[in-house]
C-alpha cells in the first residue's frame, strides 16, 4: 500500500481517539483495526499492527494508574503473571485451531457486558466486600481472561472490568485500571507471536503508537478524575457498537 501524509495524519487521530477509548472502556480496535483496512492494508498486517500500537496505549495507560496508586504492584504480580501465562497459551492455540467461529459468540458476551453496566446497581466508585479473594481470581479467573485475550480478544478490556467489578468488588475506577495492566500483559504476549509470526507495517505502527501514548495519557487522567460518570456510559456504548457492528457484518 502507498503511504501518503493524508493516510499517516488520518490515522494519527484515529490512534489518539482509540487510545482514549480503549483506556477507559476498551474496544480501541473498533476504530483502528477498520481505519487500517479502509487504507489499504492487507487484514493480517491490520491484525498485527493494531498489537503494535495498542501495546504502546495500554502501557501508558497502565504507568499513569499505577504512579497514581490506582494498581498496588504487590497484589497485582499473580494475576499479571497467570494472565501472561493464559495469553500465551491462546495465542499457540489460535495458530493450531480455525477459531473464526467464535466471532459469532462476541456480540452475545459484548450484549452481556453492556446490560450489566447499564442495569447492576453495584458499579459505583466505591470499593465492596468481594466475592472471591484474590489469589483465587489470579489462579482462576485471571488466565482465562488472558487466554481469551491470546485467542480472540475483542472486549477483553470490558471483560477483565467487569470480572474485577463482580468478582473482587472493586470500585469502577480501580477495576478500569487493574483491568489496563491485565490487558497490557495479554498484549505484549499476542504482540511477541506477531513479531515472530506477523506483517507488521512499522512505519504505520510507530506513528500509530505516537497517537496512543496521547489519547491513553488523556483517557487515564479522566478515568481517575470523572470515576463510573464516565467509564459506565462509555462502556455501555462501546459494548452495545461492537455488537451491532459484527452482528451487520456477519448477518448481513
Amino acid at each position: 500500500m502507498e503511504i501518503s501524509l493524508e493516510i499517516i495524519l488520518f490515522l494519527l487521530i484515529v490512534a489518539v481517539i482509540a487510545g482514549w477509548v480503549d483506556t477507559i472502556a476498551g474496544g480501541g480496535g473498533l476504530l483502528t483495526i477498520p481505519s487500517m483496512l479502509l487504507v489499504g492494508m492487507p487484514p493480517a498486517t491490520a491484525i498485527a499492527t493494531n498489537k503494535l500500537q495498542g501495546s504502546s496505549g495500554t502501557f501508558v495507560a497502565t504507568m499513569y494508574f499505577i504512579k497514581k496508586g490506582a494498581i498496588d504492584r504487590k497484589t497485582i504480580t499473580i494475576p499479571v503473571i497467570t494472565t501472561f501465562i493464559g495469553a500465551v497459551i491462546g495465542g499457540w492455540l489460535v495458530l493450531q485451531i480455525n477459531a473464526e467461529y467464535l466471532v459469532l459468540l462476541l456480540p452475545i458476551l459484548l450484549i452481556v457486558i453492556g446490560f450489566y453496566f447499564l442495569l447492576s446497581p453495584k458499579i459505583d466508585n466505591i470499593d465492596r466486600k468481594a466475592k472471591m479473594k484474590l489469589s483465587i481470581f489470579s489462579i482462576t479467573i485471571a488466565p482465562l481472561l488472558g487466554f481469551y485475550d491470546g485467542f480472540f480478544g475483542p472486549g477483553t478490556g470490558s471483560l477483565m472490568a467487569v470480572a474485577f467489578i463482580a468478582l473482587c468488588g472493586f470500585g469502577a475506577p480501580k477495576a478500569t485500571a487493574n483491568a489496563k495492566i491485565l490487558n497490557f500483559t495479554s498484549n505484549m504476549a499476542a504482540l511477541l507471536y506477531f513479531l515472530f509470526y506477523g506483517q507488521i507495517a512499522w512505519l504505520i505502527g510507530i506513528i500509530m503508537m505516537i497517537g496512543q501514548i496521547i489519547g491513553a495519557y488523556i483517557g487515564a487522567k479522566m478515568v481517575l478524575e470523572k470515576g463510573v460518570k464516565l467509564i459506565r456510559p462509555l462502556v455501555i456504548t462501546i459494548c452495545f457498537v461492537m455488537a451491532l457492528q459484527i452482528i451487520w457484518k456477519n448477518f448481513f
